[in-house]
Parts: C-alpha cells; sequence; structure tokens
C-alpha cells in the first residue's frame, strides 16, 4: 500500500481527469523484483514514492522526526505529443521536521512537470530530484539534500538491512480483487547521520530511519476512504509495518504487513492479524481534523500503543497533492518497556481520499 492521492494543482486536477483512458500496467502476483533495476522509477505506472521517515538525535542532545517524500504521477496528458513541455509525469515532495520544542510539525512542499533538467525521476536508479531537492542512491547509501523555508536537511541513509520485501515478494495486497495492489518493499534500520539545520542553526544528528518504494496503476477501492499506516524499527533490531484501508464507516476494508524479527526472520501479517483502535483523538486548530494520534496496535502476536512525539504534526499538501493528512514521529510501547519507533500516517480523515 501505501499512500498519496495526486490531486491539487490545476496540472494534477487535470491530470485526475484525464488519466482514465490511459492503459497503465497491472500489477500482477508472481513477478519477481529485481535489483538494482527497481530502486529506480517505473514511469509506466499511474503512482509511485519514495518515502523516508525518522527519528534524529542532535549534537544539542534533542530527538526530532524527520520525513522526506518524492512522489511520481503518470498524468495521461500529452503522451503523443514530442514537446518537452508536455506534462506527462509530474513530481510532488513533501519535507517535515518534528520538534517538540516548536510545538507543530515544519514543513515544505515542492511540484514540477517532469523534464529539461529541472525535475527528474531516474529509471534503473533511485536519483530524484526537484529544483535542489534530492534523493540519490549510491554504494554508500541514500544521500537527501532539502533546502525547506524553515529548515534544510544533508542526510544520509545507510542500510544496515537486507530488503524487507512487502506481501508476496514485493507484490503487496491493498483489497480482496487480485488488481488491487501495488509493488512494494522497504528498508527498515537505516543509520541516519549528517546535518539538520533548524531557522539557521545547525546540528549534527544520528539516528535510524526507514524507507518505503511503492508503484502501482490501481486508485484505491471505491468503498475505502482512506488509510492508517505505520513503519516502526523495532529496539531489538527487528522491523514492523502494519496498515488498514478504512471504509466509509471507519471499519476495516483491507489489512496487512510484516514482520521482521531480531534474528532476520521476515514474517507476513495477514489482513485478520492486523488491529488499530484508537487511545486518544487530536483536533487540528487550523483544519479542525479530527485524528487518532494515539492508537493500540495488534500486529500478529505483539500488542504496542503508539504515542505521538508532538500532537501537531499534520501536513496541509492541498498546494501540491491535494489533501490534508497526519504523518508523525511516533513512540511504540509494550507495557512500561519502548518496544520501538517509527512513523504513523493517518489519511482520510479530512475528507476521503480520490484518486
Amino acid at each position: 500500500m501505501r499512500r498519496r492521492g495526486f490531486l491539487a494543482s490545476p496540472l494534477a486536477l487535470l491530470a485526475a481527469q484525464t488519466s482514465a483512458a490511459v492503459a497503465y500496467p497491472a500489477v500482477r502476483p508472481g513477478l519477481a523484483l529485481e535489483f538494482p533495476r527497481d530502486h529506480g522509477s517505473h514511469p509506466n505506472f499511474r503512482t509511485e514514492w519514495w518515502y523516508i521517515t525518522g527519528w534524529a538525535k542532535g549534537s544539542d542532545g534533542i530527538e526530532r522526526g524527520l520525513q522526506i517524500t518524492f512522489f511520481r504521477s503518470r498524468t495521461g496528458i500529452g503522451e503523443d505529443n514530442p514537446s518537452r513541455f508536455a506534462p506527462t509525469q509530474l513530481l510532488f515532495a513533501h519535507a517535515a521536521l518534528a520538534d517538540a520544542s516548536n510545538g507543530h510539525l515544519l514543513h515544505d512542499q515542492r511540484a514540477a512537470r517532469a523534464g529539461l533538467g529541472l525535475a527528474e525521476a531516474a529509471i534503473g536508479q533511485t536519483d530524484v530530484h526537484i529544483d535542489d531537492w534530492s534523493l540519490k542512491l549510491s554504494d554508500a547509501g541514500y544521500v537527501v539534500s532539502v533546502a525547506a523555508r524553515d529548515f534544510r536537511f544533508a542526510l544520509r541513509f545507510q542500510p544496515r538491512q537486507p530488503l524487507l520485501l512487502q506481501g508476496e515478494r514485493g507484490y503487496s495486497r491493498k483489497g480482496p480483487e487480485s488488481r488491487q495492489a501495488s509493488y512494494y518493499y522497504s528498508r527498515p534500520q537505516l543509520a541516519i547521520d549528517g546535518s539538520v539545520s533548524v531557522k539557521g542553526r545547525a546540528l549534527e544528528v544520528t539516528g535510524k530511519a526507514w524507507l518505503d518504494h511503492e508503484w502501482s496503476s490501481e486508485a484505491l477501492a471505491g468503498a475505502a476512504s482512506g488509510w492508517d499506516w505505520v513503519g516502526l524499527n523495532l529496539a531489538d533490531g527487528g522491523a514492523l509495518m502494519a496498515f488498514r484501508i478504512r471504509d466509509r464507516s471507519g471499519g476495516t476494508f483491507w489489512a496487512g504487513g510484516a514482520l521482521r524479527a531480531a534474528d532476520g526472520g521476515d514474517h507476513v501479517l495477514e489482513p485478520g492479524e492486523i488491529r488499530f483502535d484508537p487511545l486518544r483523538r487530536w483536533r487540528s486548530p487550523r483544519t479542525q481534523v479530527e485524528y487518532p494520534v494515539a492508537l493500540r496496535l495488534r500486529a500478529g502476536d505483539a500488542t504496542y500503543e503508539l504515542e505521538p512525539l508532538m500532537d501537531d504534526q499534520e501536513l496541509d499538501s492541498r498546494a501540491s497533492t491535494g489533501t490534508i493528512y497526519w504523518e508523525g514521529a511516533v513512540r511504540a510501547r509494550e507495557g512500561n518497556r519502548l518496544a520501538g519507533e517509527g512513523y504513523l500516517e493517518l489519511t482520510g480523515y479530512w475528507k476521503p481520499l480520490r484518486f
């Protein structure tokens, strides 16, 4: 699964209105993902994203949450037009910094049509940029450069574990029909180092992060309204991804996930093994949207209580991807024990997603 309605901006809205006639390739079970090829862009598919979330401790001793996302959307517009200005592919990017001492999320966004050297998502390797925002993969790991309004990221993310292929070896179901699926893999327990600059003050940081790369041609099912998703780097060295897609009544339309044990063994979590129960809600003073920011998560045999680093981690991305959602740093506890840290995403609480 995961993520994001590519609406908003005039170009993206036009894409949403016209792309139904485009023959996008289907996501099918049994296809073996190939690397390094599948680290790169898949421009024939409708949507794609590279998503990094993590906890970083600064040289000032403060822990902060950070998020960097690049989205790609095939619009279905002008595909028979040889002009380099034809908006056949759109790119969007979000970046956010969660600092409890600030009290609310710092975030920024970018949007551009691909091409002309201004924005691109390379095929065959992770190399995506919009202007001076970039995410690249090399032998040394992932490198991120982001110059936002109120902060800057100059970060490296070093893989320490094998890829975590979601679902059936990378074929991740999002509903009861086989076509309701994506290709999806994760890289948990990434080691962070580099610098974060907050309002002109540079801080050296270290920590752990999570990367998702996912691509699909299938729209969210008509019966669905949004999703709850969490990715956790567990304290014992394991990792957990769990999601549920909600129906229009707030119940579960579909669910799934993956658990990596401390010894490296991977286990696919079936829909009946996942349950999200709200423990506490928070209402945004800006949008009046209410989110279940503290949750009890049952994933297989484990139960965690998720508590946010701070309540106000709402992202208003109507200027780029066209929606409002909550994406925030959370801690996971088993009783009194800190079991892990990661990120929680809550979409469709503003209004049902349409993409």
